[in-house]
C-alpha cells in the first residue's frame, strides 16, 4: 500500500474518498466544519438527524456531497475528545481501515491529524496510521487455493498535515512506518507458516535470502557438528529427538563504524514444541508452531533496520530447533553441560526455550556487545501474570530496561517490568547439577529469567517474554509480529 503526505484544502481536493473525523456528541473536526460550510450545512444536518453521532466504531459513507469535489466523504467516529488517547486513536485508525475496505475507493485522503491526542504530535499520528493500516491490510493466504479478491482494495492513502513545516517529519514517519510494517509482515509470515514448512532449515534459508544483495548484512549458519565443537550441550539436548537438524543462525549488520559495539538480539526459534518427553496436552497444540516468534521478530527487526539503512551495528542470533519426543530425546532427570561449562538438570523437557537460549547467550559474548536482548515465547506463566497486552521485561541493567520500556511506550508496543531478585534464584537449586531448568510452580516467568541471567553476567542484558503477545488465538488466530516495532524503535533511538 502506498502512503503519501499533502497539505491541501478539503473543499478543493479531488479524491475518491475524503475522510473526516467526528467526535461525540456530534462534533465535527476542524476539517469537517470547513466541509460543512462549503456544503451549506449538509454535514451537520446528516449528523443531527442521528445517522452519525461520533461514537467510537461508527462510520458513515456519503456520496456526492454538494460543494465538494471528492466522490465520497467518509465520516469516522472518534468518541469523546476527552477519551482520545493513544489506544483510542489506533482503534479509530483500525475502524477507518475497515470502513475503507468496503467503500469501493482505491485511494483516499484522510484528515486524521485533526484528531487531538494529548502529548502526541503529527509525526506520531502519521507513523501509527501507517503501522495500523498496514497491520489491518495484512493477509496470510499463501497456502490457500483461492485467495480473497483484492481488486477493490485501497491502494493509496494520502494523509493531510496542517502545514508545510510538518512535511519533513511526516515523510520520515512514513519511511520508518513502512520499514517497520514490512518487518512485522515478515515476522507474521514466518510465525503463521506451519511447522512442516517452517523448519529450522527454512528459517536459515530465509535469513540467507534477506542478506542477498545487501553489502552491510552477513549471514552465517552453524550446523549441529559446529555446535558440538562449541560444546553447546544444552541447545543440542533439545534437538536430540528431532529429525530436523538444529541451526544456529547469525545475522550481522554493519551500519556503524567497525569498532562500534553492536546491539545483539537473540530470538528463540523452536519451530514446533511438543514438550518433548514431557508431552503437552493436545488442546491447542497446533499453536506451538508460534514458538519461533522470537526468532521471527529478530529477522523482521533486522529487515526493518536494513531497509532504513540505520547507522548502527546489529547482530541477530537465532538458535532454532524442534522439540520432539523420540527414542533419542532428552529425558526428565538428564543432566547436560552448557557452552558456558555450567551443568543443567533437565526436570521438564517442556522448559526447552531457556535451554537453547542459554547457549546462544553465551555465544553472544564473542561479539563484545553494547547490550543483549533476548526475545522468547518462554512461559505460560507470563500470560497468567500480565495477560496479552504487554510483554514482560526483566534484566540485569536498569537503564537498558528503562530504554526498552520507553521505546515500547513511544510506538505502542508496551512492556511491563517484573522483578529479578536474588531470592528467586533459590528455586533453581539442584541436588545433582549446577542448576535445574525449572523452579517450580511459583513465579515461572521470573525463575525462567533467573535461569537465563546465569549466562549473561558479562554484558548488559534484557529478556523479553512474549508468550502472551506474539500471537492471537480463537477467530483471529495468527501471529501479531510483536515486538518488531518495539525492537526497531529501540534501535532507532540508539542511533
Amino acid at each position: 500500500m502506498e502512503f503519501n503526505l499533502k497539505t491541501s484544502h478539503p473543499v478543493k481536493l479531488r479524491s475518491a474518498c475524503l475522510i473526516i473525523a467526528v467526535s461525540e456528541p456530534r462534533k465535527l473536526s476542524t476539517t469537517g466544519q470547513i466541509v460543512d460550510k462549503a456544503s451549506k450545512g449538509s454535514l451537520l444536518k446528516i449528523i443531527r438527524r442521528g445517522d452519525m453521532d461520533g461514537r467510537s466504531g461508527q462510520s458513515l459513507l456519503l456520496h456526492n456531497l454538494p460543494g465538494i469535489r471528492a466522490d465520497r466523504v467518509l465520516l469516522i467516529g472518534c468518541g469523546k475528545d476527552g477519551d482520545m488517547n493513544e489506544t483510542a486513536f489506533i482503534k479509530t485508525i483500525g475502524n477507518m481501515s475497515a470502513a475503507l475496505e468496503n467503500c469501493g475507493a482505491s485511494e483516499a485522503h484522510a484528515y486524521i491529524t485533526d484528531i487531538p491526542v494529548k502529548g502526541r504530535d503529527v509525526r506520531w499520528k502519521v507513523q501509527q496510521t501507517v503501522l495500523k493500516m498496514s497491520h489491518c491490510q495484512y493477509r496470510f493466504e499463501q497456502l490457500k487455493s483461492n485467495s480473497s479478491d483484492k481488486k477493490k482494495a485501497l491502494r493509496k492513502l494520502t494523509m493531510n498535515v496542517p502545514g508545510k513545516r510538518d512535511l519533513a517529519a511526516g515523510e520520515s514517519a512514513i519511511e520508518q512506518g513502512i520499514a517497520i510494517s514490512a518487518g512485522i509482515s515478515i515476522a507474521r509470515d514466518l510465525g503463521n507458516l506451519p511447522s512442516n514448512i517452517c523448519t529450522p532449515s527454512y528459517i536459515a534459508k530465509q535469513a540467507t535470502a534477506l542478506a542477498k544483495g545487501q553489502k552491510k548484512l552477513k549471514v552465517t549458519v552453524l550446523e549441529e557438528a559446529d555446535m558440538r565443537k562449541l560444546k553447546m550441550g544444552s541447545l543440542l539436548s533439545v534437538s536430540a529427538g528431532s529429525r530436523q537438524p538444529a541451526k544456529l543462525i547469525t545475522l550481522q549488520y554493519q551500519g556503524g563504524n567497525k569498532k562500534d559495539q553492536p546491539v545483539v538480539l537473540v530470538g528463540k526459534g523452536v519451530t514446533f514444541d511438543t514438550g518433548g518427553i514431557s508431552l503437552k496436552p493436545g488442546a491447542a497444540m497446533d499453536e506451538m508452531k508460534f514458538d519461533m516468534c522470537g526468532a521471527a521478530s529478530v529477522i523482521g527487526t533486522i529487515s526493518a533496520v536494513v531497509a532504513m539503512n540505520l547507522p548502527i551495528n546489529l547482530v541477530g542470533i537465532i538458535p532454532t530447533t524442534e522439540n520432539m519426543p523420540d527414542g533419542l530425546a532428552t529425558k526428565p532427570g538428564d543432566i547436560v553441560t552448557s557452552m558456558s561449562g555450567q551443568t543443567i538438570e533437565i526436570l521438564n523437557t517442556d522448559a526447552e526455550g531457556r535451554l537453547i537460549l542459554c547457549d546462544a547467550l553465551t555465544y553472544a559474548e564473542k561479539f563484545k556487545p553494547r547490550c543483549v536482548i533476548d526475545i522468547a515465547t518462554l512461559t505460560g506463566a507470563c500470560i497468567v501474570a500480565l495477560g496479552k497486552i504487554p510483554s514482560a521485561v526483566l534484566g540485569n541493567h536498569p537503564a537498558l530496561i528503562k530504554d526498552l520500556i520507553q521505546s515500547g511506550n513511544q510506538i505502542e508496543d508496551r512492556l511491563w517490568e517484573l522483578p529479578l531478585w536474588d531470592e528467586y534464584q533459590e528455586q533453581l537449586k539442584s541436588n545433582f547439577a549446577d542448576m535445574a531448568n525449572i523452579g517450580g510452580r511459583d513465579a515461572g516467568t521470573i525463575t525462567a529469567a533467573c535461569f537465563l541471567s546465569r549466562f549473561t553476567k558479562k554484558y548488559k542484558w534484557a529478556h523479553l517474554d512474549i508468550a502472551g503477545t506474539a500471537w492471537k488465538s480463537g477467530e483471529a488466530k495468527g501471529s501479531t509480529g510483536r515486538p518488531v516495532s518495539l525492537l526497531t524503535q529501540f534501535i532507532i533511538n540508539q542511533t
